[in-house]
């Protein structure tokens, strides 16, 4: 859990993320990424898609030109066998749950973890094609706030009890504007907000951009950032990434219970273990429309 403290006026907002600390899990720590025995990875692809190759017999799903879609499977990545960092330049303690570090700055405060992760991927893709309107989130007291809003000048201010919004600054939309707000969304929402916004999608439906999220205290979130399916039999794979706590660098994790980075679906499956997570089926949950 994060606990932070508004000091406008009295209100006080809770913002739950990841549960377990790095310390926590230190037991299962090792120095280097794990190998993976079976050839999926082109070491010099610089993309999701690049990287993770596929299984004998699949497809990649396909993804409509600027969909989220397709922005997560486009996303940088740094170099095979970058280890993942912290905000504070640490290394995580636990090096052996991915297979891939992000390339995209994370800041130097505490503020980028699990759930924050999902949403900064999603305000992202939304800034790159210009839907600013669509750019929303819900503080821990429900409070909502829209970026449309932000770009015109207005912040979030707090009297008593309530949240509102006051106009305090000139309009302007830059990417340095947007880093400010999602500033704001990190400190005071998680997992418990980010849970009630998402709508629950069966897992059967599951697809790239849905999220895995637990939401409270402890809480976490993973996001599915490609899939693919064997035309001949049908089954779906899909990959997933995370952040963690405390703020990290995005990172596509291992899948602990095979020797290779996909995730096989069955629909059947209620229980989805993670490297540092059980999640479960009816955990899966999706943005709205784009």
């Amino acid at each position: 859990m994060r606990l932070y403290i508004l000091k406008i006026s009295c209100i006080i907002l809770i913002s739950y993320s990841c549960g377990q600390t790095e310390s926590q899990v230190s037991e299962r720590a090792i120095d280097q990424p794990g190998e993976v025995s079976i050839n999926l990875i082109n070491e010099n692809g610089m993309t999701i898609e690049e990287r993770f190759l596929l299984p004998e017999g699949y497809e990649r799903t396909e993804a409509a030109e600027n969909s989220f879609s397709s922005y997560l499977g486009k996303l940088p990545l740094k170099p095979h066998n970058s280890k993942v960092k912290l905000y504070n330049g640490n290394l995580k303690s636990n090096q052996n749950v991915h297979m891939a570090v992000v390339d995209l700055e994370i800041g130097t405060r505490d503020l980028h973890q699990c759930a924050d992760a999902t949403i900064r991927l999603r305000a992202e893709y939304l800034y790159s094609i210009q839907a600013y309107d669509k750019i929303h989130f819900n503080l821990t007291n429900g409070f909502r706030v829209d970026y449309s809003k932000w770009i015109r000048g207005y912040r979030v201010a707090v009297e008593g009890n309530n949240t509102y919004w006051i106009k305090s600054a000139a309009p302007s939309n830059t990417y340095s504007d947007l880093k400010k707000y999602l500033t704001l969304i990190y400190a005071y929402a998680g997992t418990l907000s980010l849970s009630k916004e998402l709508k629950a999608i069966e897992y059967k439906d599951i697809s790239t951009g849905d999220i895995f999220i637990q939401g409270g205290s402890p809480g976490h979130a993973v996001i599915v950032v490609d899939m693919a399916i064997n035309k001949t039999t049908g089954k779906r794979i899909y990959l997933l990434a995370q952040s963690y706590m405390p703020a990290q660098e995005i990172h596509v994790l291992k899948n602990p219970e095979s020797d290779n980075p996909w995730y096989e679906l069955n629909p059947d499956d209620t229980i989805i273990e993670t490297p540092e997570w059980t999640f479960y089926s009816n955990d899966l949950k999706r943005f709205g429309e784009e």
